[in-house]
């Protein structure tokens, strides 16, 4: 496969730029995801330096949007309005940081039928679109596959949004998929199934985009992100099906805790390195590392 490149779905430390990147090579990290689910807590200089020092030190950089940024609104009320606000900022940040994407959530269906809502989400999309080229800040945008099984964000559902629009890209969130399919994702073909979807849509030389954690989940929804080997989602099928790619991957890490980034780092890297070399990594998987395998 391409290069693989893994990190934590929050920025290690708000102290500093220079903190936060040194945080990140301790514990050998290749990729973070700037946090902004909750809200916006980093200004442009901040980016600017945070994403210098990240260049420097080969680890890339993406921004989750906040939760409320989503497109697809039945009214263009306020709501609406600051939907778009908070993707344009966000796309100003990215922009800043060099990032290689923004990370946001499909919506909702609001009482339409899958096609109609689709069709909200990619005609505001569209002017969304319009005026990010305005700012010079049209970034790539990647859209979530959900954990919700009755609403907006199916894997179909991305899939056709990103081959609608050509500059959002689909973003595989593993954990939400194990709870929508009641715990459907425990071999290889079925992440490689999902990968090949992606695949089909991204440009030439794009990378996966994917998102990882055990997860608990009732009735086919998400409930809460666990410690990895508290569910049954495991990262050794997802290496192999990368595996299968040429195309280069970022894994974003959702886990709740340390510990559990370093496993399933441990556990792709074991699964990606030529046999020969696996009783080497596994020896030294618990030291951190400036690159990933």
């Amino acid at each position: 496969m391409g290069a693989l490149h893994f990190g934590p779905a929050r920025v290690p430390s708000r102290e500093s730029p220079e903190a936060a990147t040194e945080l990140l090579q301790e514990r050998g990290f290749t990729a973070c995801e700037i946090d902004f689910e909750g809200k916006f807590w980093m200004d442009y200089p901040w980016a600017e330096r945070f994403g210098e020092l990240a260049r420097k030190a080969g680890i890339v950089l993406s921004v989750h949007a906040p939760i409320a940024g989503f497109m697809g609104h039945v009214e263009r009320d306020k709501k609406q309005r600051m939907a778009v606000g908070m993707l344009d900022h966000s796309a100003g940040i990215a922009k800043s940081a060099g990032a290689e994407l923004v990370v946001f959530h499909p919506g909702f269906l609001l009482g339409r039928n899958r096609k109609d809502a689709i069709d909200s989400v990619v005609e505001q999309l569209g002017e969304l679109r319009e005026r990010l080229e305005g700012k010079d800040r049209a970034v790539p945008f990647g859209v979530e596959i959900m954990g919700r099984v009755r609403e907006l964000g199916t894997a179909e559902d991305v899939f056709t949004i990103a081959a609608r629009t050509g500059w959002v890209r689909p973003v595989v969130d593993f954990a939400h998929l194990l709870a929508v399919t009641d715990g459907g994702f425990t071999e290889t073909e079925a992440f490689t199934e999902i990968l090949e979807g992606a695949d089909d849509v991204l440009e030439p030389g794009a990378p996966f985009h994917v998102h990882f954690s055990d997860i608990a989940y009732a009735n086919r929804n998400e409930t809460k992100h666990l410690p990895y080997g508290e569910g049954t989602l495991r990262a050794e099928p997802l290496g192999e099906a990368l595996a299968r790619f040429e195309r280069p991957a970022t894994v974003i890490s959702e886990s709740p805790d340390e510990a559990s980034h370093q496993a399933i780092r441990a556990a792709l890297e074991a699964t990606l390195v030529p046999s020969s070399r696996r009783s080497k990594v596994s020896a030294s998987s618990s030291r951190p590392r400036s690159r990933s395998s």
